[in-house]
């Protein structure tokens, strides 16, 4: 009889923990932002933080690490300054590409 896994006794998922190269962080914005939703873009840019070093990226763009914090967190509505700032600061940019049809 196969053993039941319960939810609770999984580890929690880190997204962070995989975003180790410039290529990783540009495929998992370009997926957060073809999704259409902005909290989930201002988490992922959260998870890129983390990765990265909250310190360094609030330093970096100018916020504090707990306003940073608060603006890049799950189902959080930063405004796009922020969200420009926090880009600058990680070293990417939100490209404008023509939708294909």
């Amino acid at each position: 009889m196969a053993k039941k896994i319960r939810v609770a006794d999984l580890p929690e998922f880190d997204a962070a923990e995989y975003l180790d190269s410039e290529k990783a962080i540009a495929e998992y914005l370009t997926a957060m932002i073809e999704g259409g939703d902005s909290a989930m873009l201002a988490a992922a840019l959260g998870d890129i933080a983390r990765a990265r070093g909250m310190s360094e990226i609030a330093k970096a763009s100018g916020l504090t690490r707990e306003a940073l914090y608060k603006a890049l967190r799950p189902n959080a509505q930063p405004r796009f300054e922020t969200v420009s700032r926090v880009c600058a600061a990680l070293g990417v940019r939100l490209v404008a590409q023509p939708a294909s049809h």
